[in-house]
């Protein structure tokens, strides 16, 4: 009989780079379970202290401060070694001083930066779809599996700026042209410039997005570009 929920672990060579895991050490790694990143999109909770911060040494005292409750992400204590830490998401540790947020940079995918206390309870996130429910309300998907129902009128690759935990919209900030953008991912990950334009997608061809980049200009897909602000971008992402 299979496990429910798939494999709780990964051979260390077919896990994503930016988890700065050794590769010639034991045969196998721990890896997230389904929820609310994609799998290779994201970090093992127990692999984000001990290989990615390096607070802890092995997985054993990763294990103890997990379990004892001393870990939140985005405002909520998480007790699973396999809970999925992803794009934007805002991790605090018990006794810690330091708040991080994992951001794409220099073409990383993921990387921790250090916040100011007045930032952890903000969050930028993607909308990835819209659901008409009962009584004519709105069901909005986020690219980290939350879901608000609101009646905020957006449109998928907007990106809204939560609070946490409390899941209310404080801003919207439209995928347009004249809009700041951040490059989520592929090898100019962590780049941010302004939206020139943004092409319709057709029948063979994904909706796509021109970005200057410096004095450079990209197209690229849509979902792998975030709006981030007018000007300046609305949360810490440095």
């Amino acid at each position: 009989m299979g496990s429910i929920s798939g494999s709780k672990k990964l051979k260390r060579q077919m896990a994503p780079q930016f988890w700065g895991i050794t590769r010639k050490d034991k045969r196998f790694v721990i890896t997230t379970r389904p929820g609310a990143h994609k799998k290779h999109h994201s970090i093992p909770t127990a692999v984000f202290l001990r290989d990615m911060l390096k607070i802890v040494t092995s997985l054993r005292e990763a294990k103890a401060s997990i379990y004892s409750g001393k870990v939140r992400i985005d405002g909520v204590v998480r007790k699973s070694l396999h809970h999925a830490i992803g794009l934007m998401d805002v991790v605090e540790l018990e006794n810690v001083s330091d708040i991080y947020r994992l951001v794409p940079t220099e073409g990383r995918l993921l990387k921790p930066i250090k916040i100011d206390e007045s930032e952890k309870s903000k969050k930028l996130a993607v909308v990835t779809g819209k659901t008409t429910i009962g009584k004519g309300r709105t069901q909005i998907g986020f690219h980290d599996g939350r879901s608000i129902i609101s009646d905020t009128q957006v449109s998928v690759g907007d990106a809204c700026l939560i609070s946490v935990p409390s899941q209310e919209i404080i801003q919207v900030i439209k995928l347009e042209a004249g809009c700041q953008g951040l490059v989520t991912r592929g090898i100019n990950a962590g780049q941010t410039g302004r939206i020139e334009s943004i092409e319709e997608g057709t029948f063979i061809l994904p909706k796509r997005v021109v970005v200057a980049l410096g004095e450079r200009k990209i197209e690229i897909p849509a979902d792998i570009i975030m709006p981030i602000g007018k000007g300046e971008p609305v949360i810490q992402l440095k």
